[in-house]
């Protein structure tokens, strides 16, 4: 079965309130319209990722997963002083990871540098048998490869390491390429558009797919980044919807195994790694 990686769901305002730090009013994306679409293309299993806009309040997150039952995963965002209890029930329906936002201008209400904020999600990830997933720029990836070698817990890269207009063959590059041959290093190949200078590029970077696969093919997984986050031109503030991109999942889930050497690499990519990974 197919797994998609790396999706968010988002309900009513009214009833799921985002944080007041937002720069957009995310519109609702529900659980039921991301199954129909991905059913097309065999995608069943699923990874919701905690949205920046809702902070620290999983509550859509665990909803969708008691949804899916066997076949969710989740990536929630917490505090590291989170009681076990509340750890253990969320481990019960489903979380797997921890997220580590360096990125979206919601998240950033942590102020301390990256090794101190991901020592404790680390910690926390150990005790529990969870990943941590990290989604930053290339740029502040490269500088703290220190922090993130020697691990003790699974790291998820999120969006093919957010490189920009780097290239393969840049120094940044080159440390990210370095860090992902360890073997607890993961990469999410997914939101090719997040890197691209085309909002609504569906199809990898090939010089960038090749390197990173020549480094990670065991730990690397496909995400959709469903319903596909408006650009950041789009964002006129709190109180405004920012509409998402139109993008045809299909065409995302094509693209996607178009750009791989064979089929086996897909199904590694999109059923076998996910289920090593999450423990499907």
């Amino acid at each position: 079965m197919r797994c998609d990686s790396h999706v968010h769901i988002v309900g009513p305002a009214n009833r799921y309130p985002q944080m007041p730090s937002r720069t957009y009013l995310a519109d609702v994306a529900p659980l039921e319209a991301l199954r129909l679409w991905a059913a097309a293309r065999a995608v069943t299993r699923f990874v919701i990722v905690q949205p920046s806009f809702y902070g620290k309040d999983n509550t859509l997150l665990l909803e969708g997963l008691d949804a899916l039952g066997g076949d969710g995963r989740g990536v929630a965002v917490i505090d590291p002083s989170t009681p076990r209890a509340t750890l253990e029930d969320y481990a019960r329906r489903g979380v797997r990871g921890l997220r580590l936002n360096l990125y979206s201008t919601a998240a950033r209400d942590d102020v301390r540098p990256l090794n101190e904020t991901f020592a404790g999600l680390a910690a926390v990830a150990q005790a529990m048998s969870w990943h941590v997933e990290v989604i930053s720029s290339l740029e502040v990836l490269a500088r703290h490869t220190e922090v993130l070698a020697p691990a003790a817990v699974p790291v998820v890269i999120d969006h093919y390491g957010v490189y920009g207009n780097a290239t393969p063959e840049s120094a940044d590059a080159r440390r990210l390429l370095e860090l992902l041959h360890l073997p607890h290093i993961w990469l999410k190949l997914s939101a090719p558009y997040r890197v691209s200078a085309d909002p609504l590029a569906t199809r990898p970077d090939k010089r960038w797919l090749d390197a990173i696969l020549s480094s990670a093919a065991e730990r690397c997984v496909w995400g959709s980044d469903w319903p596909h986050t408006p650009p950041n031109d789009q964002h006129k503030g709190p109180a405004l919807v920012a509409p998402y991109r139109v993008l045809s999942y299909q065409r995302i889930v094509d693209d996607f195994i178009a750009a791989l050497a064979s089929d086996e690499v897909a199904d590694r990519i999109m059923r076998d790694n996910p289920a090593r990974l999450y423990g499907f």
